[in-house]
């Protein structure tokens, strides 16, 4: 009989520890100078393994950002039969989304969790990254008007923001100008789709080779997290505990106010239902999602409590939770800005309010382009970082404990996209019949 090999989210989570226990052990021996070049052994060796997964990472991230902006606008060609149930549903999408990254960029900023490092060892880290922090420091300093900013979210040249995006070369916005030219490049899709088809089958084609290509990357995680969190606890020790236990506590507390306070304020505004009821109700899909991990996965389950338990209209319910699975992230963006905070606190980038503004309009994006599969929002969420000069190989200290919080993002995704059906679906049920 074949040996049944350990989920990867264990392995990972396997090769955290290991790579902690390692490090916290190398540390406290180069302490007392049992360890002559440690400094020489985790930059020459250890480094450059762990690098190894995010540079796969990296590779794909422009083609698959771009793949699946433009099409999940793509996707939205149904609005036209639709009329308003299209349009609610992405103002409600927009609504909520913008609510849960600024919730999560707000506490970010109330609790500090990545402050509980001492400048001394932020300094450490900067050093061991290649002084990425510093420049960002350096830039935030220097940072373009607001007006300057929003103008260059539309880009001159899409292509040479797209070779800048991810090492932070390009003139503009980098990423938030590719993913502004995706979303333009989506809605012209919508315009002429009779001539769209076979681009529809390019795009998805390559959105599904780049998740290929990431899920091969995923399989060398377990390693590369045990080498990038060794890299780093050899030159902290326990220090990156605490940091460690605010940002799981931030992300749960931002999660925990919107699912029970932001969705019930929106159900009884919009869709005049009982919150109790609601999630009485919705009870097997959030149990799916919670188990799964998975939009994806749990889109099935999503719809029968929907007909069944709700009793939405299916031509909405369909319509909405469908789109929802991938354009409607609501965990997922508030999840990937409080990331983005934290690190930047870990690393001591000092980011400005326009920096902050940059980083909520991009988690809002990633939200939507992010896959609805476990580990899915990965590649976007270092995407951010490196946009706003916060070094890619801080995701390291995360990657450990992000299947349990996957778990619970999840979990608000799918909620989310019932929230949002049963707001829509009152008003405009009579809309959807008469087309």
């Amino acid at each position: 009989m074949p040996r049944k090999r350990l989920a990867l989210h264990w392995r990972i989570l396997l090769g955290l520890v290991v790579g902690a226990a390692l490090g916290v052990g190398a540390n406290a021996l180069a302490a007392r100078q049992l360890i002559p070049d440690l400094d020489g052994f985790v930059r020459n060796v250890v480094d450059p393994l762990g690098k190894v997964f995010l540079r796969l990472i990296f590779m794909v991230v422009i083609p698959l950002v771009f793949s699946a902006l433009a099409l999940g606008v793509a996707e939205l060609g149904n609005v036209r039969k639709l009329g308003r149930v299209g349009l609610r549903t992405l103002w409600f999408t927009i609504g909520l989304s913008a609510c849960a990254v600024v919730l999560g960029v707000s506490l970010v900023n109330v609790i500090q969790p990545g402050r509980y490092l001492s400048e001394e060892q932020q300094t450490a880290l900067n050093e061991q990254y290649g002084g990425g922090a510093q420049q960002a420091v350096l830039a935030a300093k220097q940072a373009k008007p607001l007006a300057n900013v929003l103008l260059d979210i539309i880009p001159e040249n899409p292509l040479q923001e797209m070779v800048g995006a991810v090492d932070g070369s390009s003139k503009g916005d980098g990423m938030l100008a590719v993913m502004f030219f995706a979303l333009a490049f989506g809605v012209a899709m919508i315009a002429v789709p009779e001539k769209t088809q076979t681009l529809k089958s390019v795009l998805d084609g390559v959105f599904a080779v780049c998740m290929a290509i990431i899920g091969f990357a995923m399989r060398l995680a377990p390693y590369g997290v045990a080498c990038l969190v060794f890299a780093m606890t050899s030159r902290l020790g326990l220090a990156l505990v605490p940091p460690l236990v605010g940002f799981i506590a931030t992300v749960l507390v931002g999660l925990a106010i919107q699912m029970a306070v932001v969705y019930p304020v929106v159900l009884w505004l919009f869709a005049r239902r009982s919150p109790w009821a609601f999630f009485r109700d919705i009870s097997d899909a959030v149990a799916t999602a919670f188990g799964t991990s998975s939009s994806n996965a749990t889109l099935p389950t999503a719809l029968r409590v929907a007909e069944e338990n709700l009793r939405l209209p299916r031509e909405v319910s369909r319509f909405v939770l469908t789109i929802g699975a991938t354009g409607n992230q609501n965990g997922t963006a508030l999840f990937e800005g409080v990331v983005v905070l934290f690190l930047a606190q870990v690393f001591h980038v000092e980011l400005t309010i326009t920096q902050q503004i940059t980083v909520v309009l991009m988690s809002m994006l990633a939200g939507v382009g992010t896959a609805g599969v476990p580990g899915g929002s990965l590649p976007l969420i270092v995407v951010v970082m490196q946009s706003v000069g916060v070094p890619g190989e801080g995701i390291g200290i995360i990657l450990g404990v992000d299947r349990l919080l996957d778990m619970c993002r999840t979990t608000l995704n799918v909620a989310g996209d019932l929230t949002i059906a049963a707001c829509v679906a009152p008003r405009e049920a009579s809309v959807v019949r008469q087309n």
